[in-house]
């Protein structure tokens, strides 16, 4: 009787342990590639900040700013655009990191329903086995 319960118990926990090692593994995943994704945003604005503040540095007179004028406008545009770009990205990696750790979870409970289903039918016939018997050694 001890076997019936504990073998069950001991595979849950496996099948858990399995799916959680699985999910933490996506979600690392996932972290990895929202870093990668970030950082090399990051990079390219640092990149792109340093080269208009060298040709601003070199600014010396009225004239000289109004050239520079049009790109520091043009480079805080383009750095609000990659940083939307970069958060779409984010988003759409996070989504997809959700969605197969929520498969993964579903499945999991499904294969744990129908192993704690089956268990419990050996059991119920192996009870009722029992049963039956005992009737008859009782006739």
């Amino acid at each position: 009787m001890f076997e019936q319960i504990n073998t069950p118990s001991f595979a849950l926990g496996k099948s858990y342990t399995d799916a959680f090692v699985k999910a933490q593994g996506l979600a690392l995943a996932g972290f990895e590639r929202i870093t990668e994704l970030n950082v090399k945003t990051f990079e390219d604005r640092v990149k792109a900040s340093v080269e208009f503040w060298s040709a601003a540095a070199e600014v010396r007179d009225l004239e000289g700013a109004k050239a520079i004028w049009p790109k520091g406008v043009q480079l805080a545009k383009e750095s609000a655009e990659k940083l939307y770009a970069n958060n779409q990205e984010v988003f759409g990696v996070s989504l997809k990191t959700s969605e197969a750790i929520g498969a993964l979870a579903k499945g999991s409970f499904d294969a744990t329903t129908q192993a704690t289903g089956e268990a419990a039918q050996a059991a119920s016939d192996e009870a009722a086995r029992q049963v039956g018997a005992a009737s008859r050694k009782a006739r």
